[in-house]
């Protein structure tokens, strides 16, 4: 039996990113797992280095939820085996007792490893009008 290999391709990351805006939304800890990379590196908006632990924790704790995330403008490059994303989206939730109402812009990323895609890199920073 052959596996056949998946190609890098716009529509298969952008795929992925859906799946990626699901499981956040649902604070699904399985698919995160699953999308994250274990040496996966993001730096939030306010500078800081996290790792895929810190964001599963986050979700699986509550201590992150979304009510609402809406993407807006999304560009994908592909570069081999990776692709780049740039996407702005409208967060919607909580962090802690704290509200999310923002939009912001995200560079993610993903690699292919298994047979799948994952985040490897990712950057986020706040969307000022």
């Amino acid at each position: 039996m052959f596996m056949t290999k998946e190609v890098m391709n716009e529509a298969r990351v952008g795929q992925y990113e859906e799946k990626l805006r699901v499981a956040m939304l649902e604070g699904d800890v399985g698919s995160l797992e699953a999308l994250l990379a274990d040496e996966l590196v993001f730096v939030n908006h306010f500078g800081q280095f996290l790792t895929k632990q810190d964001d599963l924790v986050a979700h699986r704790s509550k201590i992150l939820k979304f009510s609402n995330i809406e993407i807006g403008e999304q560009v994908i490059k592909l570069l081999g085996d990776v692709a780049v994303t740039s996407t702005k989206a409208f967060l919607q939730g909580t962090v802690g007792e704290e509200e999310i109402n923002h939009e912001m812009s995200y560079s993610r990323v993903w690699k292919e490893q298994n047979g799948t895609l994952q985040i490897v890199a990712g950057h986020c920073s706040a969307v000022v009008s």
